[in-house]
């Protein structure tokens, strides 16, 4: 099965996944702040994008990143209790750019340097809630899965319907 395209849709809170041989849904839960291209909003961007990098390949499922890279943490439920308010980066990251010059990509409203991701985010977090700081979160399972068959240049559609 090879991944032809995904798209994000912020009306319903779906990741849905185009391959050759049909389509999966995952649940998925994009920001709180709705729709928005610009830096600093806290918005997830519409539109076309690529990914970027595959990042956590090789790395526990539940393998916990900071900056784009692993620190050695492991999720646990201990481990977020202890860490309260910390918005966890989990599993795999699927880093977007933006293919629209001057709506995503590029000065003020570029997703790239916005460090929009796709990415895993712990089990007590909702699916289907507009939730995020931006990003598109998706389940630990469910990230992985995709990171393991998707290559970098996967276009990524964001859309509001």
């Amino acid at each position: 099965m090879a991944i032809e395209s995904i798209e994000i849709n912020l009306k319903t809170q779906n990741c849905r996944v185009f391959t050759t041989d049909g389509v999966v849904d995952y649940p998925c839960s994009t920001a709180l702040n709705g729709p928005g291209e610009q830096e600093g909003s806290g918005c997830t961007p519409r539109g076309s994008h690529r990914i970027r990098a595959i990042i956590g390949r090789g790395e526990p499922e539940n393998a916990v990143f900071v900056g784009r890279r692993p620190t050695g943490e492991v999720w646990t439920e201990q481990l977020h209790e202890a860490s309260a308010g910390r918005d966890w980066i989990l599993g795999r990251i699927l880093w977007l750019c933006g293919n629209d010059s001057g709506f995503n990509r590029g000065g003020q409203v570029d997703s790239q340097r916005r460090y929009i991701y796709m990415h895993g985010t712990p089990p007590s977090e909702p699916m289907g809630v507009p939730l995020s700081h931006g990003c598109v979160r998706m389940r630990l399972q469910d990230i992985c899965e995709l990171a393991d068959q998707v290559s970098p240049g996967t276009l990524v559609s964001i859309v509001e319907s």
